[in-house]
């Protein structure tokens, strides 16, 4: 979704960004559960990473900000097994096994290594020529799609410079709805932070981000 609590880049009234020092993978030992069970299920799923985002993504906002990281994982895993009929609500409700089961592919031990890797690389032939060049002044677009989006909401309408042409990649938009991977172009673009944040941003400083081509236009 868009405009939604996971997209809180330059957001007032949150207060600063705390690391933990020293802080580790998994804070729990059902977290360590959590991913291995998010893993082991995108085989029979069939769900690709845009997919795994937009579930985790697209929630209430009240409801992502309560949740842990592990806890939006979860629930996200939850969604893309009930909308595949791999787990009935039922039995998310109660924890426990209520309907015949499912046979299923089966993730093994000797393939997790690569299936960790699987979301790479994400590199496509291009199909048409990039559209923007090294130095180039675009502004990305004010655009709301009620849908999976990687477009932060604190760069739309605004302008910045073209650093570097990344190649042709899956474009994440599509991907998470099951329409193709689309592949377009993906830039990195350069903004002043006065650009990005007004008066308060420090004028010494600037935000990179990588973009896909249909996320911007010639400034």
């Amino acid at each position: 979704m868009t405009d939604g609590a996971q997209d809180m880049g330059g957001v007032k009234g949150f207060g600063k960004v705390e690391p933990e020092r020293d802080e580790p993978v998994f804070h729990a030992e059902w977290e360590k559960r959590a991913f291995a069970l998010t893993l082991a299920m995108g085989k029979p799923g069939g769900w690709n990473i845009d997919m795994s985002r937009s579930a985790r993504e697209n929630r209430p906002n009240a409801e992502y900000l309560r949740m842990t990281y592990y806890e939006i994982w979860l629930a996200g895993l939850e969604k893309l097994m009930a909308e595949r009929h791999l787990v009935e609500n039922d039995e998310i409700e109660t924890g426990h096994s209520l309907h015949k089961s499912k046979a299923v592919a089966v993730l093994s031990s000797d393939d997790v290594e690569k299936t960790l890797h699987r979301g790479g690389p994400t590199e496509r032939e291009p199909k048409a020529p990039a559209q923007f060049n090294v130095g180039d002044r675009v502004r990305m677009k004010t655009t709301n799609p009620p849908t999976h989006t990687r477009l932060p909401r604190y760069t739309r309408g605004k302008e910045g410079t073209i650093e570097r042409v990344l190649g042709c990649h899956v474009f994440p938009d599509s991907n998470a709805l099951g329409q193709g991977e689309d592949p377009r172009w993906l830039y990195t673009v350069k903004f002043s932070a006065r650009e990005l944040f007004g008066a308060e941003g420090d004028p010494s400083s600037h935000v990179s981000i990588d973009a896909w081509e249909p996320y911007m236009e010639k400034a």
